[in-house]
């Protein structure tokens, strides 16, 4: 076997430091880019315990409705509550900072003849949220079965509202409710 001439092994030596030259700032950057990622995992694990019983889950009063006088609404065959009584307003808010669209949801007792409702059930799929609600303002508890404010009753002009998380909106309607 004949040695390798001088000028082969000076290439050889070059390749090395070129690859080298590249090689160690890839590997900087994937190690400072996966410390990044377990940074912002820890920051989201620490907002997740912020967010669950986070003050937006939470009821609030929106505003008094006014009474009718008489016996009800004059649009409105008797006094008693139905499941029309109760109101979902759904919008987009903005996004999560990983780009997961984000949606506001508002339910509201628009009864005007005084009436609480409680057993509040929402049609609503499959729904899930990657933000975590607070289960006694909002939970599914089967397919299609959501149950808002823990089956409380929810007072005349009273809101409930909620945010959630998800790559698309889903469609909630309320399917039954008992009046108090």
């Amino acid at each position: 076997m004949t040695p390798a001439p001088a000028s082969l092994k000076q290439e050889t030596l070059g390749n090395r430091i070129t690859f080298l030259a590249w090689f160690l700032p890839l590997l900087l950057l994937l190690f400072f880019v996966d410390s990044s990622i377990q940074q912002e995992e820890a920051v989201s694990q620490i907002s997740i315990k912020n967010v669950v019983f986070s003050k937006r889950n939470t009821s609030a009063l929106a505003r008094k409705l006014l009474q009718s006088t008489g016996d009800g609404d004059a649009n409105r065959i008797g006094t008693a509550c139905t499941k029309d009584d109760i109101v979902i307003f759904q919008g987009s808010t903005a996004p999560l900072p990983n780009g997961i669209p984000t949606y506001t949801v508002q339910i509201m007792n628009v009864c005007v003849s005084g009436c609480s409702i409680s057993n509040i059930h929402v049609s609503c799929g499959w729904f899930s949220s990657v933000r975590l609600i607070n289960p006694t303002v909002f939970r599914r508890q089967n397919y299609d079965d959501c149950l808002v404010n823990d089956g409380e009753p929810l007072p005349p002009g009273e809101c409930l509202s909620f945010e959630y998380s998800s790559t698309f909106s889903y469609p909630l309607s309320v399917s039954s409710v008992d009046c108090c």
